[in-house]
C-alpha cells in the first residue's frame, strides 16, 4: 500500500506540474501546497480543484491578484522567493516536487533539504549550477533526491534492480563495491535531427518548438532542440549518481522508448523502457520505493517495429561538449554555462538571436575567468553576472 504523502508541487502550472497533479489525483495523494511563477488563472483553478492549504506565486503582483481571486478559499497565499522557500520547507510536507524552470529552483531546493524533506527533482538547474552544494547538504540531512527527468529516473530504476537490502537513491550508497561501469543517457535528437550546422542557422522558433515525442514547456523544448538539455543532464547525472563525466555517455534514440541504460563491469546492460509519457517517472518519484498501476498506455513493442540508436552530431549540436567542458573545469563554470543558456534560450524565443546563437553565446562563458567559490551566494552572483554578459554580447 502506498503511503498518502503530503505533497508540495513547485511549478504546478507547468508541464511537469500539471502532469504531477494528474498523477496525484489518480492516487488520491493529498496536495498540501502549490506554487507557480505567475500564471494566476491556472493556479486559481488548481487551488479550487485540489484545495491546498498553501499557495505561492513568484511574481508578487500576480500573488496579490491571486489573494483576491481565492479569498473565498481556505488557502494561505505567499509570494516571491520567500514564498517558494516557505512552501518547500512546510513542516507538514512529506515530499516536495520541484518542477520550476531555471535557476529560481535552487533556493527552494535548499530550503526543502534544510527542512529534511525528500525531493522529487525535475528542476535541472538545481544540480547543474549547485550540484556539489546540493548533494552534500542532502547527505548531511539524510534527504533523498528522487529524479523525475525520464533519463535519470530510468538510470535510477535500473540501479534499483541491482541493489540488495534496503533501497536508497544511488547517490546515498557507499561507493565501494559498486559495479556500474557507465551510464548511457538517451536523447530523442529533437526536431532537427540530421540537419547540418549550416541548415540550423535559419530555423525558426516555431520549428524549434515542435518536439517529435515529448510535450514540454517552451524553454525545455528549445533546450532539447539544441541538445543543451542533454548536456545539462550529463552534469545532473554526474551529481545524482556520483560518477565522473567520462563514464556518462549519450546516444540518440529517436523513438524515446528506451529512456536510458546502465552498463555494469561485466558489460551487461540494463535498460528502462516505456511509452514516452512523463507520468511514469513522475509517479515513480512520488511512490518510490513502491510501484502502482499507472494511467499511461502500456508499451507494445510490436507496434514500434524497430528501435534505432546512433551517435549525436557534436559539430551541429555543440551544447553537450560545452557542458562537458564546464563540468571538467568545475567550480562556477557549470553555473555560468547554465545562466548563459537560460538567457540565450529566451533571446532566441524573443527573436533577438539565431538558433545557433544559443550555443555560441553559451560557449563564451568558457572563455571567462571565474572566481573560486561554491556557496549559494557565489552561484547566484555568477548567475546574475553571466546573464548580463550574455545579453550584452547578444547586442554585438
Amino acid at each position: 500500500m502506498v503511503l498518502k504523502r503530503q505533497l508540495v508541487i513547485l511549478g504546478s502550472t507547468g508541464s511537469i506540474g500539471t502532469q504531477a497533479l494528474d498523477v496525484a489525483e489518480k492516487m488520491e495523494m493529498p496536495v498540501l501546497g502549490l506554487a507557480a511563477r505567475g500564471n494566476v488563472g491556472l493556479l486559481e483553478e488548481q487551488i479550487r480543484k485540489y484545495r491546498p492549504r498553501y499557495a505561492a506565486l513568484y511574481d508578487e503582483k500576480a500573488a496579490a491578484d491571486l489573494k483576491i481571486r481565492v479569498g473565498d478559499c481556505f488557502v494561505q497565499v505567499l509570494s516571491g522567493m520567500d514564498g517558494l522557500r516557505a512552501l518547500a520547507a512546510l513542516p507538514e510536507a512529506d515530499l516536495v516536487l520541484n518542477s520550476v524552470v531555471g535557476m529560481v529552483g535552487l533556493q527552494p531546493t535548499m530550503a526543502a533539504i534544510a527542512a529534511g524533506h525528500d525531493i522529487a527533482l525535475a528542476n535541472k538547474e538545481t544540480l547543474v549550477a549547485g550540484g556539489k552544494l546540493v548533494m552534500e547538504a542532502a547527505a548531511r540531512q539524510g534527504v533523498r533526491i528522487l529524479p523525475v527527468d525520464s533519463e535519470h529516473s530510468a538510470v535510477f530504476q535500473c540501479l534499483q534492480a541491482t541493489l540488495e537490502g534496503p533501497w536508497a537513491p544511488p547517490s546515498m550508497l557507499p561507493q565501494e563495491g559498486r559495479t556500474v561501469n557507465r551510464l548511457i543517457l538517451t536523447a530523442s535528437g529533437g526536431p532537427f535531427f540530421g540537419k547540418t550546422a549550416q541548415q540550423l542557422e535559419a530555423v525558426t522558433v516555431e520549428e524549434a518548438l515542435k518536439h517529435p515525442n515529448w510535450d514540454m514547456g517552451a524553454k525545455i523544448t528549445i533546450d532539447s532542440a539544441t541538445m543543451m538539455n542533454k548536456g545539462l543532464e550529463i552534469i545532473e547525472a554526474r551529481w545524482l549518481f556520483q560518477l565522473p563525466p567520462d563514464r556518462i555517455d549519450v546516444v540518440v534514440h529517436r523513438e524515446s522508448v528506451v529512456h536510458s541504460l546502465v552498463e555494469f563491469t561485466d558489460y551487461s546492460v540494463l535498460a528502462q523502457m516505456g511509452v514516452p509519457d512523463m507520468r511514469i517517472p513522475i509517479q515513480y518519484a512520488m511512490t518510490w520505493p513502491d510501484r502502482i498501476p499507472s494511467p499511461v498506455k502500456r508499451l507494445d513493442l510490436d507496434q514500434w517495429g524497430k528501435l534505432t540508436f546512433c551517435q549525436p552530431d557534436a559539430q551541429a549540436f555543440p551544447a553537450m561538449d560545452i557542458c562537458r567542458t564546464a563540468l571538467q573545469r568545475g567550480g562556477l563554470y557549470t553555473a555560468a554555462v547554465n545562466a548563459a543558456n537560460e538567457e540565450a534560450n529566451l533571446l532566441f524565443r524573443q527573436g533577438k538571436i539565431s538558433f545557433t546563437g544559443i550555443s555560441r553565446l553559451t560557449a563564451k562563458m568558457l572563455e571567462q575567468r571565474l572566481p573560486a567559490g561554491d556557496s549559494i551566494e557565489d552561484i547566484l552572483e555568477t548567475d546574475r553576472i553571466c546573464r548580463e554578459l550574455t545579453r550584452e554580447m547578444a547586442l554585438h
